[in-house]
């Protein structure tokens, strides 16, 4: 993975440049764009959120020791800071999907976890209602005794009926949202298989064959002509997409008072935080786990032949190279001491020479 400095450059005012995600090289294929700028990017965000938490986590710590009216003005301009972070994330992701949609729609720097629960290249919106409940409910068991005694938490455990009624219609037009966005991606991928793209599939060997030289840049050409209505579809989807998650996340804040949006912020960045690592860690597991299995079949093929394994190390396993797709793009991981066979080794016997 690549490092990076401690500050981030999603500062306020930060702007992309989106020239790095330009083709590489114009001998590569058109699809294929330089992958760094989006995946730095990305990790640039993991830093905001780190940096998030723990002035979120020490304002909360601060405030509850003193609760006077510079504090509570303190907790408005957090809020107002982060949400402005998320603000900036989106305005980024907007450039991005001009871009490259295919790319942002299917990110390449996500955990196979974060994958599985995507929504239209990115998270449910109505999950930050269902995270506001998770976490008022947690709030309100902890502290339940209090509660009976006649003490408010000043948490999401004491949300008022009020609130609760706001985030229930926050809730049910989100849901109506969501629900109109998947059908209208649905209605669009069924495009895929219009008239165009059918005739087009059908001549598509023909015309390349019949082209010469000077005429197979049309042949794609005429492809691009048919694939950019479907693309530019896909864009408008998820910028809409976007666009609700952002609305939704703002609207759960503007519900709660300010301390009550600390918790909330705190839990979401959090969530986010931890499932990713989650997700890499499995990753890393995964990989360990294809390296074990791949010494041992190693160590059985050759024992079968009546030999030693490939390449020793200390472990007495093999020397093992995987190309494994990763969040941090291939990875080519090899194991064992030696990245080399020392010599070829003749088994006469048996007629073979072992590689």
């Amino acid at each position: 993975m690549s490092t990076f400095s401690s500050k981030s450059t999603l500062e306020p005012g930060f702007e992309p440049d989106m020239q790095k995600c330009k083709l590489e090289s114009d001998s590569e294929s058109d699809s294929e764009f330089a992958l760094e700028p989006f995946h730095k990017f990305f990790l640039d965000w993991l830093l905001v959120q780190e940096r998030d938490l723990q002035e979120l986590k020490t304002m909360v710590k601060t405030h509850s020791e003193s609760e006077d009216s510079e504090s509570t003005q303190r907790l408005k301009e957090l809020v107002d800071r982060v949400m402005s972070h998320y603000e900036e994330f989106y305005q980024a992701r907007a450039k991005s999907i001009k871009e490259n949609v295919l790319l942002v729609l299917t990110p390449d720097w996500l955990s196979k976890l974060e994958d599985a629960f995507l929504w239209i290249g990115g998270w449910r919106p109505t999950t930050a209602v269902h995270l506001l409940y998770s976490k008022a409910g947690l709030q309100l068991e902890a502290r339940l005794m209090e509660v009976l005694n006649g003490v408010n938490p000043d948490d999401l455990g004491n949300l008022s009926v009020s609130q609760l009624v706001r985030v229930n219609q926050v809730q049910m037009q989100t849901i109506a949202e969501e629900r109109k966005l998947t059908e209208e991606l649905a209605s669009h991928q069924e495009t895929l298989a219009d008239d165009s793209m059918v005739e087009l599939s059908e001549k598509y060997a023909d015309l390349l064959s019949e082209a010469v030289d000077t005429e197979s840049d049309s042949v794609q050409q005429r492809v691009h002509t048919t694939l950019v209505p479907k693309e530019h579809g896909l864009e408008d989807i998820l910028r809409k997409s976007d666009d609700l998650r952002l609305r939704t996340l703002k609207n759960v804040v503007d519900i709660l008072s300010p301390i009550q949006a600390l918790h909330f912020l705190i839990a979401d960045t959090q969530l986010h935080l931890r499932v990713h690592e989650w997700g890499v860690n499995n990753l890393r597991n995964e990989i360990c786990n294809l390296t074990i299995q791949s010494q041992k079949l190693n160590q059985e093929q050759m024992s079968r032949l009546g030999g030693e394994p490939k390449y020793k190390n200390k472990y007495n396993g093999t020397q093992v190279v995987l190309s494994i797709s990763s969040p941090f793009g291939i990875i080519k991981k090899g194991v064992g001491k030696n990245a080399e066979p020392k010599e070829k080794k003749k088994k006469e016997d048996m007629g073979i020479i072992l590689p």
